[in-house]
C-alpha cells in the first residue's frame, strides 16, 4: 500500500482549518466544532508545523488567509464534501410520510408525543398536514390519516379505532369557588359555555346533565375544539372536548371536571390507511405506533 495515506494530516487539524477558513474567527469555528477555542488554535499550529507553511495571519480582530491558506482551502472543502456525499449514500434515506389530522388533534394529542416517535422511528420523516378540511390520500399525497366520524370511509381503506367520542366538560381550577368540588348542574348555564364547530352543548345538556339549555345562556365560540380548551384552560368558561384531548391537561391540574356527567358521543377517531400504500413499511409502523399510543392513553 503506498504509504501517501500515512503522511495526511490528522482529520481534526483539517476540520478545524476548514471551519476556521470559513468563519475567519478561531471562537465561531470552536463553536460549530464543539470544542475549545484553544484546541481549535492548537490543531491550526500543527497543520501548520506539519505542512511547512503557514495557512492564516493572526490580526487583532480575526483572521486572514495567507496565500498557501487561500490555494489550500477549497481542495479541503472539496474533500470533505466528498466524504459527505458518500457517507450519504451508505446511510438509508428517511422514508417520509404525510399524515392528515385536525387541527385540535395536532394540537392536543399528536404533536406532545411526536419526540416519543422520533426516538423509536429515526428512519421515518413524519409530515403533519393539520386541516380541518377533509384531505385526500391521492390528490394531497397522504400516506394516513386520524380522521373523526362514523364508518364505512370507503371501500379501500383500513379503519381503526383510535378513539371514542367521550365527551367531558372541562374548565379552569379557578372557575371554582375556594373549596368546591365542581359546579352544580343547575348553575353550569350561569357560566360561560365555549362552544366549537361541532356545537354539542345542547345535546350534552340534555342528555348528560338532564337539563334543556336555557336561550340566555352566555356563550363563546371557536371554529376549532383546541381553541375551547385553550379558552378553557385560561379560565374563560367551560368547554366540552374528548376526554382523550383534554386527559394531559386534567392530570397537570390545568383543567378539571365541574360536572361528572359524561355523554358518548356519535364521531370517533379513526386511523385511516389505504389497503395499497406507496410505503408499505413505515406506513404501518406509524399506524401501529398511533394505535399504541391510543392504547397507552
Amino acid at each position: 500500500m503506498p504509504d501517501t495515506l500515512h503522511r495526511l494530516p490528522p482529520l481534526n487539524a483539517l476540520r478545524a482549518f476548514e471551519a476556521s477558513a470559513r468563519h475567519l474567527n478561531f471562537r465561531i469555528a470552536a463553536e460549530e466544532l464543539s470544542v475549545t477555542q484553544g484546541a481549535v488554535a492548537q490543531h491550526i499550529r500543527g497543520l501548520e508545523a506539519d505542512l511547512g507553511v503557514k495557512l492564516f495571519e493572526r490580526l487583532p480582530r480575526g483572521l486572514a488567509l495567507t496565500d498557501e491558506g487561500r490555494a489550500y482551502m477549497p481542495n479541503i472543502r472539496r474533500a470533505f464534501d466528498l466524504i459527505s456525499e458518500a457517507t450519504l449514500l451508505l446511510r438509508p434515506e428517511p422514508a417520509r410520510l404525510t399524515i392528515s389530522v385536525t387541527p385540535s388533534f395536532a394540537t392536543k394529542w399528536l404533536i406532545p408525543k411526536l419526540p416519543d416517535f422520533v426516538a423509536d422511528n429515526p428512519l421515518v420523516d413524519l409530515r403533519i398536514m393539520a386541516s380541518e378540511s377533509l384531505s385526500s390520500f391521492q390528490a394531497d399525497g397522504v400516506d394516513i390519516a386520524v380522521r373523526q366520524g362514523r364508518p364505512p370511509f370507503g371501500a379501500g381503506l383500513v379503519v381503526d379505532l383510535l378513539f371514542p367520542q367521550q365527551l367531558v366538560a372541562v374548565c379552569s381550577p379557578a372557575l371554582l369557588q375556594a373549596g368546591a368540588g365542581g359546579i352544580a348542574p343547575a348553575d353550569i348555564q350561569h357560566h360561560v359555555l365555549l362552544h366549537d364547530a361541532h356545537n354539542l352543548w345542547p345535546e350534552f345538556m340534555e342528555k348528560a346533565v338532564g337539563l334543556k339549555m336555557v336561550a340566555e345562556v352566555k356563550r363563546m365560540r371557536f371554529n376549532q375544539t383546541g381553541l375551547a380548551i385553550d379558552a378553557a384552560i385560561a379560565g374563560q368558561g367551560i368547554a366540552l372536548a374528548s376526554r382523550f384531548l383534554v386527559a394531559a391537561d386534567l392530570a397537570a391540574g390545568r383543567l378539571v371536571q365541574p360536572l361528572k356527567a359524561e355523554m358518548r358521543g356519535t364521531q370517533d377517531f379513526y386511523v385511516v390507511v389505504p389497503r395499497k400504500q406507496a410505503h408499505p413499511e413505515p406506513t404501518q409502523a406509524v399506524r401501529q405506533w398511533l394505535l399504541d399510543a391510543g392504547r397507552a392513553g
